[in-house]
């Protein structure tokens, strides 16, 4: 049988509620009571039933935490950022893998509330009606963490992915570049596909050259897509001589094909990515990204959720972070190109 906390009472000699008091932290018990206390739990081995905390104070200290894929080095620095601040505000993580796909992230936002978890982060790419009626009507706060709504109805904490495409390619205008390409992600994607997308062709158009739809490769931000976009742009007449990639593994993609051809970055074809995973860095040359700041995103909307959760006062619901471009090897310096 378990060890309760009637047993830890009667094996200390005080009341339950003292005991109660003793595991919850409670200041007013003496240090003569909360040492006997603490003895016989370390003697029977107690360890208090979360379950049972949780009826009785309505809450569990837990969030569910919602993530396409674990396995992505983008998605997991998001999370180390959650835990993190979680662990500091003394919650406890659910973390579950949705695999992009629908159907199972419906169902595991239904698994964790059913088990009272006191608030949601939700992590995906396109927020669906679904969703929304799902995520809406949760008798918890939910925070969205590198996305939003279309309507920016709940709570986010992302990039303004708009501008920062446009940055990354002005940053190539300015190096001289014309004939500027572009491998996207999917155009259902509204943060990593469609608005990237919008920002290069404002950046283009800002700059005076016409849009060109040779230039444009949609791929799926793996590494594979970024291979074969890439090796389709090199097949062209005209090809670019230099592209921006809306993820880090497309652009380590593209800049192999660029060496399979025998071609060098950048002095062939400059290159800039999106994201700036940990990879970036391990690439020849060094990748030029995008700085997504992945891991403030997770610890700013854990953060903004415990807010929610504690009834803290909450200025803006909508947090944008602010990016950047890190310069490696595969752009030109600036004074280079001019």
């Amino acid at each position: 049988m378990p060890i309760t906390i009637y047993d830890v009472a009667r094996e200390a000699g005080v009341s339950m509620a003292t005991v109660s008091r003793v595991v919850n932290g409670n200041p007013n018990v003496k240090p003569m009571t909360r040492k006997k206390v603490m003895a016989a739990i370390e003697r029977l081995g107690y360890r208090p039933n979360a379950v049972a905390r949780g009826l009785a104070s309505k809450k569990t200290t837990t969030v569910g935490v919602i993530i396409p894929d674990i396995s992505s080095l983008f998605f997991s620095e998001l999370a180390r950022g959650i835990e993190d601040i979680a662990t500091m505000y003394k919650y406890n993580i659910i973390l579950c893998n949705s695999d992009q796909r629908l159907e199972k992230e419906l169902q595991l936002i239904n698994t964790l509330l059913e088990k009272q978890v006191d608030g949601l982060l939700f992590m995906g790419a396109e927020i669906k009606d679904d969703h929304m009626q799902a995520l809406s009507t949760a008798a918890v706060p939910v925070v969205l963490a590198a996305t939003r709504d279309a309507d920016h109805i709940l709570p986010s904490v992302t990039i303004d992915h708009f501008q920062a495409a446009y940055d990354a390619t002005q940053a190539l205008i300015s190096r001289g570049h014309k004939r500027v390409g572009m491998i996207t992600g999917p155009m259902h994607d509204p943060l990593g596909g469609l608005v990237r997308f919008e920002g290069y062709k404002q950046a283009l158009a800002d700059a005076g050259i016409e849009y060109d739809q040779e230039l444009v490769k949609h791929g799926n931000y793996w590494y594979e897509s970024g291979l074969s976009s890439m090796n389709e742009f090199m097949e062209l007449s005209d090809a670019p001589t230099a592209v921006f990639v809306a993820s880090d593994e497309m652009a380590i993609g593209a800049i192999h094909a660029v060496q399979d051809k025998g071609r060098r970055v950048p002095d062939d074809v400059e290159i800039i990515g999106y994201d700036n995973i940990r990879l970036a860095e391990m690439v020849r040359p060094k990748l030029t990204s995008v700085v997504q700041p992945m891991y403030d995103i997770g610890a700013v909307a854990m953060r903004l959720l415990t807010k929610y959760m504690n009834n803290e006062q909450v200025d803006d619901h909508i947090v944008l972070l602010p990016h950047r471009i890190e310069y490696r090897q595969s752009t030109r310096p600036l004074e280079a190109a001019e």
